[in-house]
C-alpha cells in the first residue's frame, strides 16, 4: 500500500466521490483542452507526491530551529533543503520560502522596506503593472502612495527614460521593476542605477520570469535587486506558492516580514514541493525546458502577427504573448471566449495606448507537454482560424483534442 494514500483515486472515490469526480473533471479538462494562461504550468508527479505528503499534518509556525511547535524536526530538514536550493540556484545570500503565494512574497517585501505611506514607484496598471502594486482595490495601493511609470508608444517597451524622470522628482522609498504582461527581459541594471541615483531600494517582482531565470534563458534580477519576489508555479514548475530572494544583509528583516508579520505557520508540504521543483530546475533538461520555452514563445508570437494580430512589442524574449485580435474583428474579450469555446484557454489584458482588451497567453504548460515549435505554428493558424470564423467551434476543438492527445500532461 502506498504511504502516500490521498494520492490514490480509487481511495478518493471511496471516501469522497463527489469530490474524486471534480478532480478527474478537472484533469480531463487539462488533458483534452491547450493550457496556455501565461501564469500556469503542469507540476511533476514528484512535486505532487509532495504536496499529497504527510508534511501537510505538520504545523510549524516560525523557521528551522526556532519553531513555535514540537515535532518539527523532520520538516525543518525540508525547509533547509528549498532555501539551500533556491540560494544555488538564483545565487542568493539568502531566501524565505514560506511565503504563500507571490502577492503574499510583495506584501512581506514592503513590510520589510516600507512604511504606510511611502512613496512607490512601480509600472501602472494599465501598462502590465499588477495589483500589488499600486491597485487601489489592493494593499498595495492604499497603504503606499504609488506613482506609475508607462512604456513607449510606439515600441510598447518600458519607458526608461520616465522611470528616471519620476524618480528624480517623486525621491521613492522604493522601485519596483515588474510586470504581468510584458514579454520583453527587464533592465535591472538601469533599475539600479536609477534607485541608487535617487536612494531608493529596488525590489524585483519577479513572478513571471524567474523559471527562466532558473534555466538560463533570462537575466537574473538578484545581483541588482535589494528584494527580489517571485512565484514557484508558472514557468519555474512547481507549487503554487512564493518566495524572496536577498542579500543577507536583509533577511532578518525579510523573515520578520513573513512571520510573524505577514503570516503564521508556514505549509510545510508546499515548502517540500518547492524544495522538489528547485531540484529539478537545476537540472540540464529543465535549461533545454527554459530554452525551448522561448522559442515556442517566438514561433508563436510570429505566426499570430503573420496571421494578423498585433503582437505587443512585436514579438517576446519570454514565454509570454500579449496581442490585439482586433484587426481580426474582435476585442480580447470575445477573442477569449471564442477561443475557450474551441478549447483554448488563455486570459485577456489591458493593452498599453488602446481602448481594447487584447489576449495575455504562454507557452510554459504547452512546453511541458512537449511540444514544439511546429505545434506552435499549428496553434497560431488555429486560432486566427477560429476568430476569423473560417473554423467553428466545434471542428476547432476537435482539433485541439488530438493535438494533446499526443502530449498528454500526465500520460496513464
Amino acid at each position: 500500500m502506498s504511504v502516500i494514500p490521498v494520492l490514490e483515486a480509487d481511495v478518493l472515490r471511496r471516501q469522497d466521490p463527489e469530490l474524486a469526480e471534480i478532480l478527474l473533471g478537472e484533469l480531463t479538462r487539462q488533458s483534452t483542452t491547450l493550457q496556455l494562461v501565461a501564469a500556469e504550468n503542469f507540476t511533476s508527479p514528484a512535486v505532487l507526491a509532495a504536496l499529497g505528503s504527510p508534511l501537510a499534518n505538520k504545523y510549524a509556525e516560525g523557521y528551522p530551529g526556532a519553531r513555535h511547535h514540537g515535532g518539527c524536526e523532520i520538516v525543518d530538514v525540508a525547509e533547509r533543503v528549498a532555501v539551500d536550493r533556491a540560494k544555488a540556484l538564483f545565487g542568493a545570500g539568502h531566501a524565505n520560502v514560506q511565503a504563500h503565494s507571490g502577492s503574499s512574497a510583495v506584501l512581506a517585501a514592503y513590510a520589510a522596506l516600507l512604511r504606510p505611506g511611502d512613496t512607490v514607484l512601480a509600472l501602472g496598471l494599465a501598462y502590465g503593472g499588477h495589483l500589488t502594486h499600486g491597485s487601489p482595490a489592493n494593499f498595495s495601493g492604499r497603504w503606499f502612495d504609488f506613482v506609475g511609470y508607462g512604456v513607449d508608444a510606439e515600441t510598447g517597451l518600458i519607458d526608461y527614460q520616465q522611470v528616471r524622470s519620476l524618480a528624480r522628482t517623486h525621491r521613492p522609498k522604493a522601485i519596483v521593476c515588474g510586470s504581468i504582461a510584458c514579454p520583453r527581459h527587464i533592465d535591472y541594471a538601469l533599475f539600479r542605477e536609477v534607485a541608487d541615483e535617487v536612494g531608493a531600494y529596488l525590489i524585483a517582482d519577479a513572478a513571471h520570469p524567474i523559471g527562466l531565470v532558473a534555466g538560463g534563458a533570462a537575466p537574473n534580477p538578484v545581483p541588482y535587486a535589494d528584494v527580489v519576489c517571485a512565484t514557484t508555479h508558472k514557468v519555474l514548475r512547481g507549487p503554487r506558492g512564493g518566495m524572496l530572494l536577498c542579500g543577507s544583509e536583509l533577511a532578518e528583516r525579510v523573515d520578520r516580514a513573513v512571520f510573524p508579520f505577514t503570516q503564521g505557520g508556514a505549509q510545510m508540504h508546499t515548502i517540500a514541493a518547492k524544495a522538489v521543483a528547485f531540484g529539478e530546475a537545476a537540472t540540464p533538461a529543465f535549461t533545454a525546458y527554459a530554452h525551448q520555452v522561448v522559442a515556442n514563445a517566438r514561433v508563436l508570437a510570429a505566426g499570430l502577427a503573420a496571421e494578423g494580430l498585433v503582437v505587443t512589442t512585436g514579438g517576446t524574449d519570454t514565454h509570454l504573448i500579449t496581442a490585439d485580435p482586433l484587426p481580426l474583428g474582435v476585442d480580447g474579450r470575445a477573442a477569449r471566449g471564442q477561443l475557450a469555446a474551441a478549447g483554448m484557454v488563455l486570459d485577456c489584458c489591458a493593452l498599453p495606448h488602446g481602448d481594447s482588451r487584447g489576449l495575455r497567453l504562454g507557452t510554459a504548460a504547452v512546453t511541458t507537454q512537449g511540444m514544439g515549435e511546429g505545434e506552435m505554428a499549428g496553434i497560431a493558424a488555429l486560432m486566427a482560424g477560429v476568430l476569423r470564423g473560417r473554423v467553428d467551434a466545434r471542428r476547432a476543438r476537435d482539433e485541439v483534442r488530438d493535438l494533446v492527445g499526443g502530449f498528454l500532461p500526465y500520460p496513464g
